[in-house]
């Protein structure tokens, strides 16, 4: 019983520090006139209550663990990462949080099918390697959905989610300007000289350092990534279910015991069930 006091106090304890955190930011937004970061400070605390809708709602137990890692996670993509530009500042921020994801993706995927396999009406014996493999299946799909939906919002509303980078080197058959499909290779690119219309004014803009890949690069690394968590986990959960080892079991989610979905019903509900 401590143990869980201490865990639930410590997790209270994380929720408060980042929403003081989250609101504190957003009042010094609102007094800036930045309403771009007062809308993600916004959307921010909309996310923290994910972890409880899904409690609530749902009937789901997370566990402590992952309801902290889901928290921080969200506060480094949307504060950190957003707000004050650690993608821009730190080097490998979007590749450890993609990592990250898929990690947790797979752990989601990995308890969907526990979940469904307890109706009576989709139960089947399946083995630990088809579990892993729909679990991996599940991340990679998140993660091909989040790209998706950063390639829209970088077309729609003109963003830069999709990241761009500087590449020495370029492969394209459009360069060679016939139709046998042979690649012309540009090494050592020094420099690239773009014209055209900023805020109505003709510009030249001169890019050292290389050439700049729109937003290519940084998905298909971003999927790599994603790629990597997801395996992790698979295998992690796979040797779970085969009874060798604990580790898993921090970050999957379960569904509630009749039990337990009484103990938090509000108050005057059980009073009126005694009736």
């Amino acid at each position: 019983m401590k143990k869980e006091k201490k865990k639930i106090s410590g997790k209270l304890i994380l929720y408060f520090v980042m929403r003081f955190l989250v609101v504190t930011l957003m009042i010094v937004s609102i007094l800036q006139r930045n309403y771009n970061n007062v809308f993600m400070c916004i959307l921010t605390l909309i996310l923290f209550m994910i972890p409880t809708i899904i409690d609530r709602k749902l009937n789901i137990k997370l566990p402590t663990v992952l309801e902290c890692i889901i928290i921080l996670f969200i506060f480094a993509a949307e504060i950190l990462g957003e707000i004050n530009g650690f993608y821009l500042k730190f080097q490998h921020w979007d590749t450890m949080l993609h990592t990250l994801n898929g990690f947790i993706m797979a752990a989601i995927g990995f308890a969907m099918i526990d979940i469904l396999n307890q109706s009576p009406r989709l139960h089947f014996n399946m083995s630990p390697i088809f579990v892993a493999i729909v679990a991996f299946c599940f991340s990679m799909t998140i993660g091909v959905l989040w790209e998706f939906f950063e390639y829209s919002m970088d077309i729609c509303t003109l963003t830069d989610m999709q990241k761009d980078t500087m590449l020495p080197l370029i492969s394209s058959v459009t360069i060679t300007g016939d139709t046998t499909n042979t690649a012309t290779v540009i090494k050592d690119i020094t420099q690239t000289v773009i014209e055209g219309t900023v805020n109505g004014v003709k510009t030249q803009t001169v890019i050292d350092g290389g050439y700049l890949d729109i937003g290519l690069f940084d998905t298909m690394a971003d999927l790599a990534v994603n790629c990597i968590g997801a395996v992790c986990f698979s295998i992690i959960g796979y040797f779970y279910i085969l009874g060798r080892g604990h580790f898993a079991k921090s970050f999957i989610p379960q569904m509630k015991t009749e039990e337990e979905i009484s103990q938090t019903k509000p108050a005057h509900k059980n009073k009126n069930s005694k009736k």
